[in-house]
């Protein structure tokens, strides 16, 4: 037999209406926010990722699908959303369009890690990127619109963490500070630190290594090193969510995992989402279109991941849909009632109820038992004095009634029953 790849999960009938329903959240939150849903190929040339998610991060050192095609082209499969909405709105022309531009996605992504509770090297996310606005305002609906979703969901032990981490400007004296500051450890800090000392100092403070955040805890705080613009810009974000009714603490340490990031950065944590906590991260990134060949143009999103959201609702016993059930099952007992049964149950179908009957000629027995496991609210029993009368025997399966109800009847009397 042929397993399933590690780090990938089969999500079985069973399971996909929670998915169904999370995604239908997502649709309803972002499209009541003026954002349209965008979809992006899995696959990109390669130097998309080199060059808009940073080639000092995780991602594209480690943990990036690359290969080449036979065309001989580096592709990758996207690791995460962002750079390929980049990429679709410079391609499209879209900045000659209606501004703010506003997208969200839902998608696959995949990442070459280490498989662990609610992450996966194939996991999905949900999405959203809006482009054209610098305003704290801007970052606020974001924020907002991220806090209204996880709410909506049902979530309630989740909190927002916020934190700038400055504009280039502002950010070049922080990293200055940085190296002095980690300059005489480095012999006792891991080799990915070491690497990042270089490139991206501000990359070392998101070191998961328990040796390196012995000394990541006592760093300089960027806060500290904010100029005028982005101090302003930070504090008319906090004003705004504070106003807005939306709890949150400024954490120093939330720095995000990716090089595009710029001023507001945020999280949505939970206990319940395993050791790193995160369900929810975004921020401001508006250097991203420049870095990509385009005109700078401001923009700030987020994403969560959708696996990962699921342990969190189940953890914290959030009321969750039941799968969907039949309305009806039409149960023959013999092979011309099970013929009539078979006609029925597709005239119902067209009335716009959910039917089920017998496709493997089984006993009456096997199919009341099997009308049982779907959940079938009514079972419509037909043999031959059913077929002479041209009438079911109608059983409700919720209260144990039955009821005799002519053919042409059917519809009708099912879609006007109680759930």
């Amino acid at each position: 037999m042929i397993n399933i790849p590690k780090g990938t999960k089969d999500v079985l009938p069973s399971q996909a209406h929670i998915w169904q329903y999370i995604e239908d959240v997502a649709r309803v939150t972002a499209e009541g926010y003026g954002f349209g849903e965008i979809r992006t190929p899995v696959f990109e040339h390669t130097e998309l990722f080199s060059r808009g998610v940073g080639d000092t991060t995780d991602v594209v050192t480690k943990e990036m699908y690359t290969f080449l095609d036979k065309g001989n082209r580096s592709v990758t499969l996207r690791p995460e959303g962002t750079a390929g909405v980049a990429r679709a709105f410079l391609e499209n022309g879209l900045a000659g369009g209606a501004m703010p531009f506003k997208a969200y996605y839902l998608i696959s992504a995949y990442r070459y890690e280490r498989p662990q509770a609610g992450r996966l090297r194939e996991f999905h996310q949900f999405g959203a990127e809006l482009y054209g606005a610098d305003s704290p305002e801007a970052d606020a609906e974001t924020i907002l619109l991220a806090d209204n979703f996880l709410k909506n969901l049902g979530l309630k032990h989740v909190s927002l963490r916020l934190n700038s981490i400055g504009c280039p400007a502002c950010r070049a004296k922080y990293q200055e500070a940085l190296r002095d500051f980690f300059r005489p450890h480095l012999d006792k800090m891991c080799h990915d630190c070491n690497v990042r000392f270089g490139k991206n100092p501000m990359r070392m403070l998101d070191c998961k290594e328990e040796g390196c955040r012995e000394f990541t805890r006592n760093a300089p705080r960027m806060l500290d090193y904010l100029c005028d613009d982005c101090r302003a810009h930070f504090e008319a974000v906090k004003r705004l969510l504070g106003q807005a009714g939306v709890s949150f603490e400024v954490d120093p340490s939330t720095v995000r995992g990716l090089d595009y990031y710029t001023r507001t950065v945020f999280e949505f944590v939970s206990e319940a989402a395993g050791a790193q906590g995160t369900v929810l991260g975004g921020g401001r990134y508006d250097g991203l279109l420049a870095q990509l060949g385009g005109k700078p143009v401001p923009a700030v999103g987020f994403a969560a991941g959708i696996e990962r959201l699921i342990m969190v609702l189940e953890s914290e016993g959030a009321p969750l849909p039941e799968p969907a059930a039949a309305d009806c099952y039409l149960a023959g007992m013999d092979e011309n009632s099970r013929a009539k049964a078979f006609l029925l149950a597709e005239e119902l179908r067209r009335a716009g109820l959910s039917c089920e009957t017998d496709l493997m000629a089984r006993s009456l027995k096997a199919q009341f038992k099997y009308a049982d496991k779907i959940g079938a609210r009514f079972v419509a029993v037909i043999g031959e004095t059913e077929l002479q009368e041209g009438a079911a025997q109608v059983k409700d399966m919720k209260n144990s009634t039955s009821e005799r109800v002519k053919f042409g009847d059917l519809a009708q009397y099912i879609a006007g029953r109680e759930p």
